[in-house]
């Protein structure tokens, strides 16, 4: 399953993924936090949308455009 970058705000276009809040080749559950956010209004934490072991393709720091691929779950 992929990891989609969120559209958090109606107005959201794209964000910076701040950090992972877990480690590449972790097992993470559904509902897990995995990572963080920033927008020009917020930072939000993102869960994670089902369990599995966790592929990191996203750097922190970088911009993405919503809906981006920026890991996956298997």
């Amino acid at each position: 399953m992929d990891i989609l970058l969120p559209k958090i705000g109606f107005s959201m276009t794209e964000g910076v993924l701040s950090e992972w809040l877990v480690e590449d080749g972790a097992t993470v559950s559904e509902g897990q936090p995995l990572f963080s956010i920033e927008t020009d209004k917020s930072t939000n934490e993102v869960e994670a949308p089902a369990s599995g072991k966790l592929s990191i393709s996203g750097t922190p720091g970088e911009t993405y455009e919503v809906g981006a691929v920026i890991g996956s779950i298997s």
